[in-house]
């Protein structure tokens, strides 16, 4: 399981989170995800601690705390969704032609 913050600024670094967070416990890895078109930070990280007692209690004190000018928003992380389409092609099942007439 790892933890999500939010609200982050978008000039925190790896080391920065890693800084912050191991001083609950041992920070076993931190993933910044970035814009995939800008090469921008999003603006949220996942955080994965070495127990689930580490996790609880930096989520604990740093939910809501104010860091680098913004109050974050820390939680459990949710599993991802599948985000895949549920199939059809976008042509509601009325045939694949794209010729008109």
């Amino acid at each position: 399981m790892s933890i999500y913050v939010g609200n982050l600024s978008y000039s925190v670094t790896q080391d920065d989170l890693t800084e912050t967070f191991a001083e609950y416990g041992t920070v076993k890895r931190v993933q910044l995800p970035t814009d995939r078109e800008t090469g921008r930070m999003r603006g949220f990280a996942f955080v994965e601690m070495a127990t689930e007692e580490e996790e609880t209690a930096a989520i604990d004190a740093l939910d809501g705390a104010e860091w680098m000018g913004r109050d974050l928003k820390v939680n459990k992380a949710r599993p991802r969704e599948d985000r895949r389409s549920s199939g059809g092609g976008g042509w509601q099942g009325r045939g694949g032609s794209s010729r008109r007439f």
